[in-house]
């Protein structure tokens, strides 16, 4: 497991990866101009100018390291009390906050400062030491310090702001985006890409060019050295274009398989790169839509929790507001016999784990098993409707089915109620099929998706009718029609029904299935 990186660790490496950058121009500056401008002067002036190379190096460098070192230190106390768990004060820590995405442009001035100083430093001694100067030894100087700090610079500026969203962003920003911050200046994407346009092709176009404005004595000489120079300028182009790459391929990569992961449903997915760019604030939309998200999917969750699955479903997908569709249906209606009166004295505690465990096991059965979809409980039993969730020709046989595989289930519950000493439980279940209001009743204020007509009626008064016939299972003509295949059912002696005029034929399980 890689170990956190430290705060002395993090500000060492932002502190030397600009100062490394400056370095490797300066080198490819010294190479350049002692080689370019040697067939222009003299040995007496090679003299000066190599002296005055070393006394730049002597003290600019250490000049500039001192005036960078300080910036970087500022850091320090703050980061120190954060790694103590001390309390920072909010403007304190903003500003800090703030100097931590401005550090590039502070490393920008020191270093162009300590670029532009070389040139009087070089330039001056040169002339003095001898007024027999070619006129284009200072025009070479001049331009070559400034390409070769162009590069430098926009090198060590890609490089630092890597280093800082790598070491110094995750220790200074815990509850924020570095882009949030007021008084920042990060380089925009725009500006990278023009940054990086003048480092890896300007620049090294005009080294090259400058080549052809000194004439070169030896031909073999003048072939190595302007390949030479084109290597190095390919190479100072590639590292650029790699830089470049790593501050936009990150946040494009996780930006890319985070919405991937939500695509499939990951909607845990959140993004953490500290970004001060355009990035940031695209990263932060991101995480507050994957919160968004997760929200309405625990809200979603909990209303299913609370109407069901499938009704919930329907709910989400059907346009807002009063209304149903008429629709065929089969209607079941389940309800515990005796089970108010077997509950008196009895702990309520009890009761109710009892009425939970029953109905657990029965909505299972309907709504896992067989399609179905428990549309309301009633006190000690349920309403439950088949062929509402999806275009099933056959809910005629899941709700028959359903009612099969009840019956099993309660066999098996009340083997563990018997275990546990306590009664078993009896069942009513009447279904029957027929055409329905299907949709969100209620006012504007209140809705609730069910059914109504006389299908939902009739089953209620199938499910009464149990305890006349002395049957567990009933369900009506009607829904023995709509069956597409076979049952082991018998018919059952027409019953009148409250509030139905004709007497009603009923079906219902033979011995020998409802005690299976």
């Amino acid at each position: 497991m890689q170990r956190p990186i430290t705060y002395r660790q993090a500000l060492i490496f932002v502190a030397i990866i600009p100062i490394a950058a400056q370095l490797v121009g300066s080198a490819f500056n010294i190479f350049y101009n002692v080689a370019h401008v040697r067939p222009l002067i003299s040995d007496a002036q090679q003299a000066v100018l190599l002296r005055s190379i070393m006394w730049v190096n002597c003290l600019v460098y250490p000049a500039a390291t001192i005036a960078w070192g300080s910036v970087v230190w500022r850091f320090q106390s703050i980061l120190s009390q954060r790694e103590r768990a001390l309390p920072i004060p909010p403007d304190r820590l903003e500003s800090i906050q703030r100097l931590a995405i401005n550090l590039p442009w502070w490393m920008i001035l020191i270093g162009s400062l300590a670029w532009l100083s070389c040139i009087p430093m070089i330039v001056i001694p040169l002339n003095l030491a001898d007024s027999g100067l070619d006129s284009r030894v200072p025009i070479l100087l001049t331009v070559s310090i400034i390409v070769s700090a162009m590069i430098a610079l926009t090198h060590a500026f890609f490089a630092l702001e890597l280093a800082l969203h790598k070491c110094l962003f995750p220790l200074l920003f815990e509850k924020n985006q570095p882009s949030s911050i007021r008084g920042a200046y990060p380089l925009t994407l725009r500006g990278r890409g023009i940054a990086w346009s003048l480092s890896a092709v300007f620049c090294p176009i005009v080294s090259i060019l400058l080549l052809f404005y000194v004439p070169q004595p030896e031909a073999q000489r003048g072939l190595a050295f302007p390949i030479a120079v084109g290597c190095i300028a390919m190479l100072f182009g590639l590292v650029s274009a790699w830089l470049v790459g790593r501050l936009y391929g990150t946040p494009i990569r996780e930006l890319k398989e985070a919405a991937q992961a939500v695509g499939r449903g990951q909607l845990d997915t959140d993004i953490r790169l500290l970004r001060a760019d355009e990035f940031g604030p695209l990263i932060e939309e991101f995480n507050h839509m994957t919160r968004g998200l997760r929200e309405k999917e625990s809200l979603r969750r909990m209303f299913g929790l609370h109407v069901g699955r499938q009704a919930a479903e329907q709910i989400l997908a059907s346009v807002p507001g009063l209304g149903g569709v008429e629709r065929e249906v089969t209607v079941m209606f389940v309800d515990i016999r005796g089970f108010t009166s077997s509950s008196e004295g009895r702990d309520p505690t009890e009761v109710v784990a009892v009425l939970n465990e029953f109905l657990t096991a029965m909505v299972e059965v309907v709504e896992t098993q067989h399609h179905g979809m428990v549309n309301k409980y009633l006190g000690d039993g349920f309403m439950a409707l088949f062929g509402v969730g999806d275009d099933r020709p056959q809910h005629a046989d899941d709700a028959v089915d359903a009612g099969v595989s009840m019956i099993d289930r309660l066999a098996e519950l009340n083997r563990a109620f018997e275990a546990r000493q306590m009664p078993p439980l009896r069942i009513g279940i009447g279904i029957h099929t027929g055409t329905a209001l299907v949709g969100s009743i209620g006012s504007n204020q209140r809705l609730e998706f069910t059914a109504i007509g006389d299908a939902v009626n009739i089953a209620s008064r199938i499910e009464s009718l149990t305890k006349t016939v002395g049957a567990t299972m009933l369900l009506t003509a009607a829904t023995h029609r709509q069956l597409k295949r076979p049952h082991d059912l018998q018919p059952h002696a027409p019953q009148p029904v409250k509030g139905i005029r004709d007497p009603i034929v009923t079906y219902g399980l033979r011995e020998s299935a409802a005690t299976h």
